[in-house]
């Protein structure tokens, strides 16, 4: 499922994070829904799906987005701003997936997978905040988000709310789903 980001330009230019925030807590819970209704290729497939519980939110238009609003894909401010959208549809989505936990218990994959789930979780915390140390386990570090660039500060803020709330929720009730977001290769959709 892609969120068509123009859709959440907003009459004056600006970008809806709250509504673009709304429909992605509501698509992965349409999405989680459909594990259970989906029909699957094979029995190992639908195994795993079930096990796992993945999902794929993503978003599509970014670069539509970026020439609406006058900015360069290869641009500080362009940059900033798809990493803001994408923090805040991740974190979203599994803010959901642990607010769907604590109702319905979390995927029966969780327990094995704990630990790294939750490094996972503050790992993307981290980067929503614009950390550059601090990270466990990886041999890479990520690129934080640029909040000095992103043109929406009120984005950042969203974002960095909305893993706040996924890695408080989750330490408590675990997730729905091991995987919640992917982002389709450019011309896939």
């Amino acid at each position: 499922a892609s969120l068509n980001l123009m859709q959440f330009r907003k009459g004056d230019g600006t970008f809806d994070s709250v509504g673009f925030s709304h429909a992605a807590r509501l698509w992965t819970i349409v999405l989680e829904i459909s594990v259970l209704m989906a029909q699957f290729p094979s029995r190992e497939i639908a195994k795993l799906s079930y096990e796992f519980r993945t999902l794929g939110l993503g978003f599509a238009n970014i670069g539509g987005l970026l020439m609406a609003m006058g900015l360069s894909y290869d641009s500080e401010a362009g940059r900033a701003l798809c990493a803001a959208i994408t923090a805040l549809m991740t974190g979203v989505s599994y803010a959901a997936s642990a607010e769907m936990a604590r109702e319905l218990g979390s995927f029966p994959g969780f327990d094995r997978n704990r630990p790294a789930m939750l490094r996972v979780i503050r790992n993307h915390r981290r980067a929503a905040y614009g950390e550059t140390k601090g990270y466990e386990g990886l041999s890479v570090t990520p690129v934080p988000l640029d909040a000095a660039n992103c043109p929406e500060p009120a984005l950042v803020t969203a974002a960095q709310r909305a893993w706040d709330d996924a890695l408080f929720v989750g330490e408590t009730y675990g997730y729905r789903n091991a995987q919640a977001t992917t982002v389709a290769p450019t011309g896939t959709i």
